[in-house]
Parts: C-alpha cells; sequence; structure tokens
C-alpha cells in the first residue's frame, strides 16, 4: 500500500509550523498507525532529514500518549481506538492522509506532533487522589460495594487521559477527562470522605488552565477510545453543585 501524508511540522513551541508532504511506500495492510510512521521516518533519517516527531509508549491502547488527529478524527477513523491501535486496513490505497497534533489552547504544541499535556497532570495533583490510608488489596475486597456502583467506577477508571475528548470538542473541554477521574472516586466508598473537596478542586483547576465549558455536543464520547459516556459528566456536575452549595466558602443561606 502507498499513502501521501500531510503532516505537521513545527520545530518548537515558538515556532509557527507548517503541512509537509511525504510518501509513505511499500507499508503492509497489518501495519499500525505508528509503525507505518516509523517506517517514515526510517526513510527520513537515510536522507539525512529530520523525523517527524511524535510519541508512544505501550503501543497497546494503554498509556494514551500517541495523540494524534487523523483527517480531522482524534486518533483517526475508526471508534474506540488509540493511534497505536489503529491499522493501515482502514485506509485505502493510494489515500491522502493529514496528520496533526492536538487543537487547544491548554495542550500547546511542543515540536511536530507532540503536545503538552501536563495540565492533565496538574487536574490530577489538585484532588484526583485518595490521601487516607485506604489498606491493600485485601482491605479492599473486604469492603462491599454495590455491582451497579463497582460497574460505574470500573467505567470511569477506563479513562487513559489521552486528551482525545479536548482535541474533539468545539471547545477544548476537559469535562469527561475530569468526570472520569470524579465519579471514578465518588463512585466508592474510599473516596466519599473527600468527595466534595475533589470535584471543587479539579474543577477549579480545569478552569484555570484554559479548557473550554462543556456545551453538549458529546464529541468526547465519540472520540473516546475507552469509550467513557457523558453520563459521568452529569455526576461530576451533580457532585461539584452539591460541594459548592454546602462549602465553607459558600455556606447555604
Amino acid at each position: 500500500m502507498n499513502f501521501t501524508l500531510r503532516v505537521w511540522r513545527q520545530k518548537n513551541a515558538e515556532d509557527k509550523g507548517g503541512f509537509k508532504e511525504y510518501k509513505a511506500t511499500k507499508i503492509l495492510a497489518d501495519m499500525s498507525f505508528l509503525e507505518m510512521l516509523d517506517e517514515v521516518n526510517n526513510e527520513l533519517v537515510i536522507k539525512n532529514e529530520e523525523p517527524i516527531a511524535f510519541e508512544s509508549d505501550c503501543r497497546e491502547g494503554i498509556c494514551g500518549t500517541c495523540c494524534q488527529m487523523i483527517d480531522g478524527e482524534a486518533h483517526g477513523p475508526e471508534s474506540a481506538t488509540t493511534v497505536c491501535q489503529l491499522f493501515m486496513r482502514s485506509f485505502k490505497d493510494g489515500d491522502t492522509i493529514v496528520i496533526e497534533p492536538w487543537r487547544a489552547k491548554a495542550f500547546p504544541i511542543m515540536k511536530d506532533l507532540v503536545v503538552d499535556r501536563s495540565a492533565f497532570d496538574s487536574i490530577i495533583a489538585a484532588g484526583g487522589f485518595i490521601t487516607a490510608n485506604v489498606g491493600g488489596a485485601q482491605d479492599a475486597n473486604s469492603i462491599l460495594i454495590p455491582k451497579p456502583d463497582a460497574d460505574t467506577a470500573m467505567d470511569a477508571a477506563q479513562c487513559i487521559g489521552c486528551g482525545a475528548c479536548v482535541a474533539a470538542c468545539p471547545n477544548a473541554s476537559a469535562m469527561l477527562f475530569v468526570a472520569a477521574k470524579v465519579s471514578h472516586l465518588a463512585h466508592m466508598p474510599q473516596g466519599k470522605p473527600e468527595k466534595a473537596k475533589r470535584a471543587l478542586a479539579m474543577v477549579s483547576k480545569m478552569d484555570g488552565l484554559g479548557f473550554g465549558n462543556c456545551r453538549n455536543h458529546y464529541e468526547c464520547e465519540a472520540a473516546c477510545p475507552k469509550e467513557i459516556s457523558v453520563e459521568h459528566i452529569a455526576k461530576m456536575n451533580r457532585e461539584y453543585g452539591s460541594a459548592a452549595l454546602f462549602s465553607k466558602e459558600n455556606p447555604p443561606a
């Protein structure tokens, strides 16, 4: 298979950047998208040209680092799929493929297809954790949790923090990411003591970092490789509203 790639190239955070065209030839249909980029980079290195910078780690759809817009879609045309798990058989021989980094104020481009997603780390540091000693696995197994709550918490916990929800949202909102973290812990008994503080802190940090507001487009859910439901946003909004109403800063009238 042969492809024409239109790839965003940007030397650093200050560079204006722009698209550059490359040929990807003799590509196997069973190659992953990143393996295809590896082949293109090998050719560039042989020609003494700068290889395309992109991130990857596990290449198993777990780490969330392979964040790319492919033909205008976060992670490409396949649903519930990361870039590393996207295979070239999803494209037609001779296709022109446009590859860009995430586009969001809170995710500044560092180089080529690499963006700085440390804003997510800051949101987690603001409250996405449990400070109390909850023991080990044997202690967790001794706590009875209703199955619906356990299932909902596990669904939210699947979030890998890739940022596809932000990239897909017209407002570059991080609501689905934050909601997954808030909802995950709010459904577990270990997370309930700090749920009000957590919701206030994480939402406040999200707003302060420049993410946009949710306008119910639901593009985040459609782009999420782990199919996190927007129902978690409703849960987060309830947690935040309750916390704001009864917080010390905003005591009830």
